[in-house]
């Protein structure tokens, strides 16, 4: 997938390109040709003689991703279609006759739509001069979207620069389900509208999307909280398909489903379940209560409504949204009749038998134990004009747009079920008969919206006695959110005086009648239950650190966490080694995507993240989250490339930038500057720059450092001196010494210049996250490339008196540094040694990486070892075995034909059989580095061999020393290299020990 397009055909509200018009070009007059349409290469120039496509021209699409944070394409979350026009690339819309009529007929709110130009009807006219249907799927997969409720406006349509008639449609989403399929039905309706079949509905096919919509979308209480979240600027992350959500990162984070919270007890969600223990609670603190028994068996409720008095009122003891209750029941017949129905929506098969209360039905809203909101409900009921029969006033009443299936809209529809019907009877009405003008007629005695009936809201007319009834009540069952219900004649008076009672106390009350009334005005009741959770002033977001770049993320990311652990906090970090939560490995596995980035959020003890971001998982799905406090950029090499359409470093770095974007204005980046794509970011960071740098006082580069010091940047920079290099923090004018390079054991005494870089990175990302600098130098100075602290990363062993080194390299770049660290390193120690430190060296090469990749990593490695042993990784990515051990091979080769030091080349492809032979061939003294796949296993095989030698359980032939001097005692493992392979490296041997 190409990154840079060649040119811009679409887009809704972001990064608008200027207008494209495609249009018919005739020929010239006197030429007597006929017209052509104007086609790229590649493409047959078809005549204005066929003026409509092909009967088999239509859109495929090709490839479908779902970006879920910050990606190449948008700031935000969207999907991403490829899709192919074919042969209608020769059709732009106005040569479709009536394709923009028929498109605005089917959906006549795309006539709203701006597009580039910026006022309403620009897309109409970019189809009426011309777009193509790439950009057309877009703005319909917006308007689809829309027609949901889903208010998105941002979307771009790119061509592939390198596949002529292939297009990147990027359209946004709220819902990952809704994106998905309004794109599939776009792309459906253009194909119709090009070439209409008998067999496409798209009345049916929206109806059966919105549906979709409806059933994936959150109901009025959760949206209503996760706006106000949203307002606020707290992250969320949906748990699940329904209303399970989280609010807040980390340690901050806070889960709701629907109106319950993290606060909620269970404990006191379990007494609101027991309406008779309620009542009794209630009772029992002087509350008004109706009185109440709990009963088994129809004759038991008789002899109770006997006892409490009639009417009654008949419900399920564990019931929710009014069903089963049946409400003034004056006989013991109808307290018969209505058992078995409360006793069907009983969980536990008990029903309540209470007084029946006469008055109006209120639900109060108690918020934090303070009154939130108070609304009247009215049962579902239509209301007469002296022409419709009933049933006729139930549809007129069902068709308001308002009204939907269940909790899906702010009313619900009324359904007629046979106790509606018979309460209809009650009232002296038969569906068919018609209303006098003004006549109620009610079809359901509960006021639940559940069930179709309205609301009024009355906040602000409750009287104060009947407002601390209701907050006491909340309070004494212990509800951080309760709906107490009010039956009482008038809410404005006091209910100990006019007559009243708390008939239920709700746990998880719902909001819309709250949020949305039918009469009266909305209640912003979402607030107080977002302080409830975060109170104002507290955080909702863990500090993000992203670290990317070819070489060298993993090592900075480790630095900078082991950092902050010295601080105490709680790191949470992704790496390509697994996710580790307080410096423990919960996952092993590759965990440099936005999959894993996720996860780490999701965990309730990180209070700091470090995430490293690889190119694979930003083109795969973005960043996985919103957006970073600090962005770290290492460099941009040579690796990755020709993978995913990138093919440039260029395009490289384009990629990696999207962590230097995702930071927002108080945040930071921290780029190298000795890189000049990575410099050349800072164009693209809202944020605070902080620099670092190798190059010495008086380069290029540090003058442009010192000269954005003078203007109060900060940088994080060597310092020459006698006594070595200082690693110096700048602020403005000032230098804050932080420590001396050699004495940082990560670098080997300052051989390994690639650690001294990751050093320098590390300390300024923990100075732009308000590390004081005794801690980053203590951390610096205590973080070591032990396999515990750094596992994979220079990790150093000692194997039968011979230096083993384990590392990650595995690509030019990389090997390029590592070479100048055994450059320095056996320098440091040659005048120590006895003899002649021989360099051995174990390499392997991703088998996706270009062929010209492999061959450049084998002749860098070439030059600093005097053998190569080659092997492969286990996972050989879809080339032939031996295939990149042979690349490898040849670009060695060609080196040392070309004077490079090394001298002999062997092929052992297994990775633990070329570890066991590199070892063994190594003399006390020498250098040995293993550039591994699957560090784990070969250092436990290094272990193996220290362990064995310690113990003296090994032999002369299990442990010959320098098999290369007796070729009889190579190992079978390393049998593929030749007699005289192993001839010609004895000597080479011993020619260097001489």
């Amino acid at each position: 997938m190409p990154i840079w397009p060649s040119r811009p055909v679409g887009t809704g509200t972001t990064r608008p390109p200027p207008p494209r018009r495609c249009a018919v070009e005739p020929a010239a007059p006197d030429s007597g040709a006929p017209p052509t349409f104007p086609l790229r290469e590649g493409l047959t120039t078809i005549s204005t003689n066929s003026p409509t496509p092909p009967a088999d021209a239509h859109l495929k699409v090709l490839q479908t991703r779902v970006y879920r944070g910050p990606n190449v394409w948008s700031y935000d979350q969207a999907v991403h279609l490829v899709v192919d026009l074919g042969a209608l690339e020769a059709f732009p819309t106005d040569t479709l006759p009536g394709f923009t009529d028929r498109l605005i007929e089917l959906l006549p709110r795309i006539e709203e739509h701006t597009c580039s130009r910026g006022h309403r009807g620009g897309f109409v006219e970019r189809m009426r001069e011309g777009t193509w249907l790439g950009h057309v799927a877009e703005h319909v997969a917006l308007e689809l979207q829309q027609e949901a409720g889903h208010d998105l406006r941002r979307g771009k349509t790119r061509e592939d620069k390198n596949r002529p008639g292939v297009y990147n449609v990027i359209f946004g989403f709220y819902d990952e389900r809704v994106g998905l399929a309004a794109g599939e039905l776009a792309v459906r309706l253009v194909n119709e509208l090009v070439h209409p079949t008998a067999d496409f509905d798209f009345d049916a096919e929206r109806e059966r999307f919105l549906r979709l919509a409806a059933r994936t979308a959150f109901g009025p209480s959760t949206a209503a909280i996760i706006e106000e979240a949203v307002s606020r600027d707290i992250p969320w992350t949906r748990l699940n398909q329904h209303s399970l959500v989280q609010l807040g990162q980390g340690v901050h984070a806070q889960r709701i489903r629907a109106t319950m919270t993290s606060n909620t007890s269970a404990l006191a969600v379990d007494i609101a379940g027991d309406k008779h223990l309620t009542g009794n609670l209630l009772g029992s603190a002087g509350l008004p209560v109706p009185k109440a028994e709990t009963v088994r068996t129809a004759d038991d409720a008789v002899a109770a409504a006997r006892r409490i008095g009639y009417p009654v009122v008949v419900k399920p003891l564990d019931g929710n949204h009014g069903r089963g209750v049946i409400l003034d029941l004056k006989s013991d017949d109808e307290v018969r009749e209505a058992f078995p129905l409360a006793e069907e929506q009983s969980r536990r098969g008990v029903v309540q038998v209470e007084s029946f209360i006469t008055g109006k039905d209120y639900r109060c809203l108690i918020i934090g134990g303070r009154m939130a909101a108070i609304a009247e409900r009215v049962p579902a009921h239509v209301v007469g004009d002296g022409e419709h029969t009933v049933a006729e006033l139930v549809e007129i009443t069902n068709a308001d747009p308002r009204r939907g299936v269940g909790h899906e809209k702010v009313l619900t529809r009324i359904t007629v079920d046979d106790a509606a019907i018979e309460l209809v009877r009650e009232q002296g009405y038969a569906m068919d008969d018609v209303p006098a003008t003004g006549d109620m007629v009610k079809l359901a005695l509960t006021g639940n919206m559940s069930t179709g009936g309205i609301s009024v809201d009355r906040t602000f007319d409750a009287h104060p006695d009947n407002v601390e009834i209701a907050e006491e009540a909340a309070q004494l069952i212990g509800l951080d959110i309760a709906g107490i219900d009010f039956i009482c004649p008038d809410i404005t008076a006091p209910v100990r005086e006019t007559g009243g009672a708390i008939c239920e106390v709700n746990a998880a009350p719902g909001f819309r009648m709250h949020t949305h009334p039918t009469v009266g005005e909305p209640q912003f009741i979402a607030k107080p239950v977002v302080d409830l959770l975060f109170p104002p002033g507290s955080p909702s977001r863990v500090p993000i650190v992203a670290v990317t770049g070819t070489n060298g993320k993993t090592t900075t990311s480790r630095m900078l966490a082991h950092i902050m652990k010295g601080l105490g906090r709680k790191v949470g970090m992704t790496s390509t080694d697994g996710i580790v939560i307080d410096e423990r490995l919960v996952i092993r596995a590759d965990a440099s995507g936005p999959r894993s980035a996720r996860m780490v959020l999701q965990n309730p003890r990180v209070d700091f993240a470090v995430m490293e971001v690889a190119r694979g998982g930003i083109l795969r799905e973005g960043l996985g989250y919103d957006r970073n406090d600090i962005a770290v950029v290492t460099n941009i090499q040579t690796d990755h490339l020709g993978m995913r359409g990138i093919d440039t470093l260029e395009q490289l770095a384009d990629v990696k930038s999207v962590v230097v974007e995702a930071v927002p204005r108080d945040g930071f980046a921290v780029l190298n500057a000795d890189d000049r794509l990575v410099r050349a970011m800072r164009r693209r960071c809202r944020g605070t720059i902080v620099w670092f740098s190798m190059e010495p006082p008086g380069s290029p580069v540090r003058d442009f450092i010192e000269e954005r010091c003078r203007r109060g940047a900060r940088a994080v920079v060597l310092e020459p001196s006698d006594r070595g290099e200082m690693i110096v923090l700048k602020q403005g004018r000032r230098s804050m010494p932080l420590a001396w390079t050699h004495l940082l054991p990560s670098t080997f005494g300052g051989a390994a210049r690639m650690n001294v870089a990751n050093a320098l990175a590390a300390a300024g990302a923990a100075f732009a996250a308000g590390a004081p600098l005794h801690d980053i130098r203590q951390g610096l100075r205590t973080f070591d490339t032990t396999y515990y602290l750094s596992p994979g990363r220079l990790n150093r062993v000692e194997v039968n008196h011979a230096e083993v080194f384990v590392d990650y390299c595995h690509n030019p770049p990389g090997m390029r540094m590592l070479g100048d660290f055994v450059e320095s390193y056996v320098k440091a120690r040659q005048g120590a040694a006895e003899h002649r430190i021989s360099r051995i060296g174990m390499v392997g090469a991703a088998g996706d990486r270009r062929d010209d990749d492999i061959r450049e990593l084998g002749a860098i490695a070439a030059h600093h070892f005097d053998v190569l042993v080659l092997r492969e990784d286990a996972n050989l990515r879809r080339r032939a075995p031996g295939e990149s051990a042979k690349l490898l091979e040849e670009g060695v080769r060609a080196a040392m034909a070309d004077g490079a030091r090394c001298r002999q080349v062997v092929t052992v492809l297994d990775e633990l059989d070329a570890t066991r032979h590199s070892v063994r061939i190594a003399n006390p003294g020498d250098l040995v580095m293993l550039c591994v796949d699957q560090h784990a296993a070969v250092l436990a095989e290094l272990e193996s061999f220290t362990h064995q030698a310690a113990a003296g359980a090994r032999t002369d032939e299990d442990c010959p020393g320098d098999p290369d001097l007796d070729p009889q005692q190579l190992t079978s493992e390393a049998a593929e290299s030749s007699a005289a392979e192993d001839g010609e490296l004895r000597e080479v041997l011993d020619s260097q020990e001489g």
